[in-house]
């Protein structure tokens, strides 16, 4: 009997090549299939699809996980999939792409900002089917053990099925070793009410640093915000065609002169 042919995943994430979190999830990938990791040498958080045009792009290969090859990349996140897609797999796609696991949610309006889920965006972008993976805990010492069983369930079923063209999957845990079990939501309304903390430094400039609140504008039970309030897993399908196609028609009622 023929040997059964591993699929290919490619790992991306923005903590970090040497983060806790892309450890627990090439865990889980190399259970079932042949990992190869291209993530960035630094951590690259909130750098949302943000890409290198104005220096040169480094990619080592390093040795930090026995069998599995890895390389370090001195950009983004999104230069990461594209150095795998281009010089690593040399145009040749993986059958996955995984990013994460990131220490912090990416849920709601946090999909904009995330270098975790715009490296699963590029990935959709590259017609390679895509899941972002992150748990509700920043610190180094965050337990990813709870998040596995689900994960590699998603996985799975994402190599099975696919996923509908141009959409990927945005996942977020809650802080919990008892999850109830899985949701598929839409993102909720809510955002950042933002401020800037203003300080100086030693040479008397000002300076600012961000703080700010997470403003939930949404009560509707079918949110990623619910989800994990309530202790499910949320799965979010996300799609990188940002056109409002619900305007259109209010567009087209405009006069314009010709």
């Amino acid at each position: 009997m023929a040997k059964a042919i591993k699929p290919t995943i490619l790992v991306v994430n923005d903590d970090g090549i040497t983060a806790p979190g892309i450890k627990a999830l090439i865990e889980v990938m190399q259970e079932i299939g042949q990992v190869i990791v291209v993530a960035p040498d630094s951590p690259q958080s909130g750098m949302g699809h943000a890409i290198t045009i104005g220096k040169p792009l480094r990619l080592d290969k390093v040795d930090l996980y026995e069998g599995v090859e890895m390389y370090k990349c001195s950009g983004t996140p999104v230069d990461c999939v594209k150095l795998a897609v281009n010089v690593v797999f040399q145009g040749k796609k993986p059958d996955l792409c995984v990013s994460g696991i990131n220490h912090g949610l990416n849920n709601s309006i946090n999909v904009l900002y995330s270098g975790t889920m715009s490296a699963a965006v590029e990935g959709a972008i590259e017609s390679i089917p895509s899941i972002g993976f992150s748990l509700d805990d920043f610190t180094l010492e965050a337990d990813f053990s709870a998040t596995k069983k689900y994960i590699r369930q998603i996985a799975e079923q994402v190599l099975n099925h696919g996923l509908p063209q141009a959409t990927l999957l945005n996942v977020n845990f809650p802080n919990t070793k008892d999850i109830k079990g899985i949701k598929i939501c839409r993102q909720a309304n809510a955002k950042w009410a933002e401020e800037f903390d203003e300080r100086l430094d030693p040479h008397k400039r000002k300076y600012y640093w961000l703080t700010g609140v997470f403003q939930v504008n949404d009560q509707g039970e079918d949110t990623d915000v619910w989800a994990l309030e309530h202790q499910y897993a949320s799965v979010v399908p996300v799609q990188f065609d940002m056109t409002a196609h619900h305007a259109m028609s209010f567009l087209n009622s405009w006069k314009f002169n010709d």
